[in-house]
């Protein structure tokens, strides 16, 4: 993932997050609990995505299985 695609992700993670803290307020202020509950899970999914994004795994080797199988054929006479 490149540096743009990463930083984008960043910011569509971060906006459900806000989503999720207003989906969070108004329940409270509605008092409906389900609705609380649905909106504390939703939060949390979202924090749980975001793990990734901020751990650096960008360093990591992102190479599909397919990739290896295709640069061992390449290597292959």
């Amino acid at each position: 993932m490149n540096r743009r695609e990463r930083f984008c992700h960043l910011v569509g993670w971060i906006l459900f997050i806000v989503c999720a803290l207003l989906f969070i307020s108004s329940a409270v202020l509605s008092g409906d609990m389900l609705y609380l509950a649905g909106s504390i899970i939703f939060f949390v999914a979202c924090g749980v995505f975001l793990i990734p994004l901020l751990s650096g795994s960008s360093k990591r080797d992102t190479s599909t299985p397919r990739d290896v199988v295709q640069e061992t054929d390449r290597s292959s006479p």
